[in-house]
């Protein structure tokens, strides 16, 4: 594991972050066996958020009595200077810590979340605060719109900028690293996987591991995927024709609109189960049609409740046409269903 200064932080990190997400699923114990299971392979940076329930505790769990160890990074989706004060006392009580490393503004896309962090009693007011405080040592900004991730790191506000970047999704590649090395502002990569889409971890490293001064964070379930992932940092990386081509195939397969299953479109209101009705298309081209039936019966068969009221569109952050894509996806299955023995 090579270990490298994230930009203008100073801190030393490992080139390979652990996303929090997936310590949703996993009970304490488990969760805790996997992130020590991270930090005895070399893995120091851990990124979590606010909103993914109890995934801080368990991060505070895990590394209480190391915490100078390790470098933790937090987010929260607030607004507001006093929602945001909240939520930073919140993860520090969590953490069982009275600092966290990085800070980030959640996931700011549209020129209303600019306007609103950045306001007097702001949230951004309440990070700075907490900053001179020393509860946060550093302010940081995910995004998934490319216009405004490219805008923040133009500015001499943030430390880091978080932001989804796999071999499908390169649109981060030139203009936006490009700025923030040039700004010295640390790179996290998001979604190295395309939310679930690329299931071949060697290949989605393969291209990852081409951009060293990006760190990519997934996120772990299991002490396997930990020592998967960690291994092929042990190893050059050697990119081959075939893994280009093999790249190619996926693009070709997901196109260019696919859901990341990053669940912000969740709960719709109606019941629909958004996030694996959306991916029907890609588990039906892995299965068999009748195989991809009865997988999906239960999601596929809610989409019948959504009536296009767009609240999935106002929340998604690819701004994808979410009910016309569940139309089609459900006339894909409808075609595989009645194609297939009940």
């Amino acid at each position: 594991m090579r270990y490298v200064i994230f930009g203008k932080t100073g801190m030393k990190i490992s080139e390979l972050g652990f996303g929090g997400i997936p310590l949703i699923r996993l009970n304490k114990e488990t969760a805790v066996n996997v992130l020590r299971r991270a930090y005895d392979r070399g893995i120091t940076f851990y990124d979590t958020a606010n909103m993914y329930l109890d995934s801080e505790e368990k991060i505070g769990t895990a590394f209480q009595g190391m915490r100078d160890r390790v470098i933790i990074a937090s987010k929260s989706l607030k607004r507001d200077a006093a929602g945001m004060t909240e939520h930073v006392e919140k993860t520090l009580k969590r953490l069982q810590t009275d600092y966290i490393d990085l800070y980030q503004l959640h996931q700011v896309a549209k020129e209303a979340d600019w306007e609103s962090v950045m306001a007097p009693g702001g949230a951004m007011e309440a990070l700075l605060k907490a900053r001179d405080q020393g509860k946060v040592l550093h302010i940081g900004l995910t995004s998934h719109s490319l216009s405004m991730a490219i805008r923040a790191v133009k500015t001499d506000l943030f430390s880091s900028i978080q932001f989804p970047f796999n071999f499908i999704e390169i649109a981060a590649k030139d203009e936006l690293f490009k700025i923030a090395n040039e700004n010295n502002i640390g790179i996290l990569a998001m979604k190295p996987f395309a939310g679930g889409m690329i299931d071949n971890a060697d290949i989605a490293f393969k291209f990852l591991r081409q951009h060293p001064d990006v760190i990519p964070i997934p996120g772990f379930d299991s002490v396997a995927a930990v020592d998967q992932v960690v291994s092929f940092y042990d190893n050059e990386n050697r990119v081959a024709q075939s893994d280009l081509d093999l790249m190619e195939r996926y693009r070709t397969e997901l196109g260019k609109q696919f859901c990341r299953r990053c669940e912000y479109c969740q709960p719709c209101p109606n019941g629909v189960m958004i996030t694996p009705a959306m991916g029907y298309r890609v588990i039906a081209s892995r299965m068999s049609p009748a195989v991809a039936v009865q997988f999906s019966r239960l999601p596929m068969e809610s989409v019948l409740k959504c009536d296009a009221c767009g609240a999935c569109v106002e929340k998604c952050p690819y701004e994808l046409p979410i009910p016309d894509l569940l139309k089609s996806f459900y006339d894909l299955y409808e075609q595989h269903r009645k194609g297939s023995p009940t």
